[in-house]
């Protein structure tokens, strides 16, 4: 049982993970013709819109998707596939209900909105990105069912399907938008978003009517009673309302930083543009390069969620613990190189996308946000990974809480620090190391406690912080004598990369079986026998 759920763990992240990775990698060259399309101006308008509707999205489908996925994978371990499927019909419902909620909800609060954000440019974004809001509650309620059945692979596939979608959308409408003015080229790539996600949906949900029949073959051997609509829907309420407070708080403390960082900003000498523009390269392009590296994260935590759950069904203390530790070295072993290999190569990684597309001030700015920013990844990824086994523990309010406290450090040290001349947008990526680090501490306190683990500093800590210093320091020298280069910048990655291995190798962090199979995995090529 332990093997078999380490082995669920590791293939449900790999799969994840490579979407993820295609997914932000997508995004993020996507944000290049995208900044060249609307300027920095452009994507200040675009983020003034943005973190509005991932709040009020983040409200509707949350946390009901997660507590989808425990449910069914109890149900399951239980040989219980009837009320499973029973539990996805509910919450389907359900969530579609919200999500219209929220979409009339954003539609009749426009004007609102757009004196709230304090951008008159926005109300066409706020608009065209309403609809967005019910498509993907829907779209939330089919991928919670196949992850409680531990197949990520329909999550992916929509993942991926959601970020061609973006690109085949967003990009034409954004330019024909700019042709007009910035506030319709902006709402023209937040229009693209709510096709793309139409799109998704559509995938997903032929994913599943494929599926139907194969789950309808599962075994119905538990004696339990069918399960009422109105028991399951207080059940799925139950869990999900923490799981979802919990999930609302760092899209709410983008949503303050959007409302209170331009009027900050301003209040430190900064005019009104120089200000938003600002805004738009820290939230439009430093955040995203940031969230690419947090899809590893969040794939840890989709994957651990069932996991944890199935063992807890069925009383399984040790696969409760080993799927707990595998996810936390899985998440300090990825959140480690991707923090000091992007805050040391900040320049050049910056300069690889966004060069020619900024001024050189905005350019500068840029990457200093990114060094700094870098940092927070091995923090998130932490954070995400306890929350996620936390959650299929039974103990979503815990993350609910050490949120809600780092949170509201980050919203002080921001209206402190941004509103001091001379550091204005660059108080934000401290705030958020703080945030990070005061949900993080608490969160594997209580991981190590209510999984019964042993604080595993050599496995956690001390054998990826080694490996990644050590990639950090090689890159390092590098950097110093090589010039800003696209080419050298890949190479520069390419060695880290290598070294990191090498290190991961030799420490016996991972083994090299592991390691090539890994490659095969990501490469698609079957592992050669004999």
């Amino acid at each position: 049982m332990a093997s078999d759920t380490r082995k669920g763990i590791v293939k449900g992240v790999s799969i994840l993970s490579l979407a993820g990775i295609i997914c932000k990698l997508i995004g993020l060259l996507y944000t290049v013709p995208l900044t060249r399309i609307i300027g920095s101006e452009g994507l200040g308008i675009y983020q003034s819109v943005y973190p509005t509707y991932n709040l009020l999205l983040t409200l509707s489908s949350a946390g009901l998707p997660v507590a989808v996925s425990r449910m069914v994978s109890q149900f399951l371990a239980k040989d219980d596939p009837k009320n499973a499927h029973h539990v996805f019909i509910t919450a389907l419902w359900l969530l579609t209900g919200l999500g219209c909620l929220c979409m009339i909800l954003m539609l009749a609060g426009n004007g609102a909105l757009v004196v709230w954000v304090r951008e008159p440019r926005s109300s066409q974004g706020f608009y065209v990105i309403a609809p967005c809001l019910a498509i993907v509650c829907a779209l939330s309620a089919f991928r919670g069912f196949m992850q409680g059945q531990q197949n990520m692979k329909p999550t992916a596939i929509s993942q991926i399907a959601e970020q061609i979608g973006k690109v085949t959308f967003s990009l034409p409408l954004a330019y024909l938008g700019a042709r007009r003015s910035l506030a319709y080229g902006a709402a023209g790539a937040l229009l693209g978003i709510t096709l793309s996600e139409a799109c998704a949906t559509i995938i997903v949900a032929i994913l599943y009517f494929r599926n139907k029949k194969r789950f309808a073959l599962l075994p119905q051997l538990s004696a339990e009673p069918p399960a009422s609509t109105g028991s399951l829907a207080r059940t799925l309420f139950s869990i999900s309302i923490p799981i979802t407070i919990s999930a609302c708080i760092v899209p709410l403390a983008q949503f303050v930083d959007s409302v209170m960082m331009v009027p900050r900003m301003i209040d430190s000498g900064l005019t009104n543009e120089a200000a938003r523009s600002l805004y738009g390269v820290f939230s439009g392009l430093v955040i995203r390069l940031i969230n690419m590296p947090t899809a590893l994260a969040l794939a840890i935590a989709m994957s651990l969620v069932p996991a944890v759950s199935a063992a807890q069904a069925v009383h399984d203390e040790k696969g409760t613990s080993q799927a707990a530790d595998q996810g936390l070295k899985l998440a300090f072993m990825i959140g480690f190189p991707c923090s000091i290999g992007m805050s040391v190569l900040a320049r050049q990684v910056f300069g690889f996308l966004y060069l020619e597309s900024l001024k050189p001030e905005q350019f500068q700015t840029g990457w200093e946000l990114l060094t700094v920013s870098s940092l927070t990844i091995v923090l998130f990824t932490v954070v995400q990974a306890t929350s996620g086994i936390l959650q299929g523990l039974g103990k979503q309010k815990i993350p609910m809480y050490t949120l809600i406290a780092g949170v509201s450090f980050k919203i002080l040290m921001n209206y402190i620090l941004v509103g001091i001349p001379g550091v204005n947008i660059h108080g934000g990526p401290y705030a958020s190391l703080v945030c990070y680090t005061v949900s993080m501490v608490p969160n594997l306190y209580f991981v190590c406690k209510y999984a019964h683990l042993s604080f595993n500093f050599r496995d956690w800590i001390f054998k990826p912080g080694l490996s990644a210093a050590a990639m950090g320091i090689v890159i390092f020298a590098m950097r110093s004598f090589l010039p800003l280069n696209r080419v050298l910048t890949l190479l520069e990655v390419a060695v880290g990369v290598a070294v990191y291995a090498f290190m991961a190798v030799k420490l016996k962090m991972i083994s090299s079986g592991e390691l090539s199979g890994l490659l095969h995995r990501i490469t698609g090529r079957r592992k050669k026998q004999g």
